[in-house]
């Protein structure tokens, strides 16, 4: 099993006839992602491999059937447009992977999606992943060396660096579940606190990897998480940018310490404090891992 995605998972692919959408969509057929159709105005009648490609949303799901998913390979300025056109035909799981989404544009696109009951995955992120079922996103074509079948639930909001961290986990002899980059943008669609959630109904799923980094709080929700038991499972946390100078943004538009909040320390303080492990290198993930789950007790009632 896994969150959001799986073998199953029936998807459209909105600007797919782009050089970058046209590369990435191939590599998700190749991984199994059923993509059912593809959308570009104007260029109706073309195809993208052996995907047919149509004006609007709407007019592939007359033509292809019902979708459950949406990638987005859009431009920032018209995400927007793009996110809203999903949630008109009934779209339940959008990703997007575009970086600097306006704020205001952020901000109206996870209203409306909380509104319609649909999850958005990014701005700003390399996307989703269930290994072995299917990709909604852009993870490198060596993915076989570092994203592999298994029971850990990875999140991040990083790019980078989830290659990196997620290669410990492989070689520490586990593998993934599901992997969510949430994105680094100021306004995710999706944050950690809610991919928790998803991960601890997952029968399927052991535990939980977090790469986080400064700025915002989501890794301090997922501390409050794991302090009021709404999430059970271990927890092992990489967070970067323990050296970054308060004021500066570091990288990602969310990566910013302000007010004196948001610094790595903080957050590694507060997830020590609720019981998550806490990597000081990405090296040492797996080994915590490793450790966590040979000390996990599930609470009564559950069965790892």
């Amino acid at each position: 099993m896994s969150i959001l995605i799986d073998r199953t998972t029936r998807a459209i692919v909105m600007g797919a006839t782009g050089s970058e959408g046209s590369f990435w969509t191939g590599h998700m057929v190749q991984l199994g992602t059923q993509v059912i159709a593809a959308v570009t105005p104007g260029k109706e009648g073309e195809r993208v491999g052996d995907i047919p490609v149509y004006h609007t949303v709407h007019r592939a799901l007359n033509a292809r059937g019902p979708a459950d998913a949406a990638m987005l390979f859009v431009p920032p300025r018209f995400t927007k447009d793009a996110v809203f056109e999903c949630l008109d035909a009934g779209i339940k799981l959008i990703v997007t992977v575009a970086d600097g989404i306006p704020l205001h544009d952020a901000l109206q696109i996870r209203a409306a999606a909380r509104a319609s009951g649909t999850t958005i995955i990014g701005g700003n992120t390399s996307g989703i992943i269930s290994p072995g079922k299917a990709m909604l996103g852009m993870f490198p074509y060596w993915i076989e060396r570092v994203y592999k079948p298994g029971r850990i639930g990875v999140m991040t909001r990083s790019g980078s660096l989830t290659n990196e961290v997620t290669a410990m986990v492989v070689r520490a002899g586990f593998g993934v579940s599901t992997l969510v980059g949430v994105g680094g943008d100021p306004v995710p669609g999706m944050r950690f606190a809610e991919v928790l959630a998803a991960l601890e109904l997952d029968p399927e799923t052991d535990a939980a990897v977090m790469i986080g980094e400064l700025g915002g709080t989501m890794e301090e929700e997922a501390a409050d998480m794991i302090r009021s038991k709404a999430f059970t499972k271990p927890l092992v946390a990489f967070v970067a940018g323990r050296h970054a100078p308060q004021g500066k943004r570091m990288g990602h538009a969310g990566a910013i310490i302000s007010g004196g909040k948001g610094s790595a320390l903080d957050k590694i303080h507060a997830l020590q404090s609720a019981g998550a492990l806490t990597a000081d290198r990405a090296s040492m993930v797996g080994t915590l891992l490793a450790e966590a789950l040979a000390h996990f007790a599930p609470p009564r009632g559950i069965t790892a």
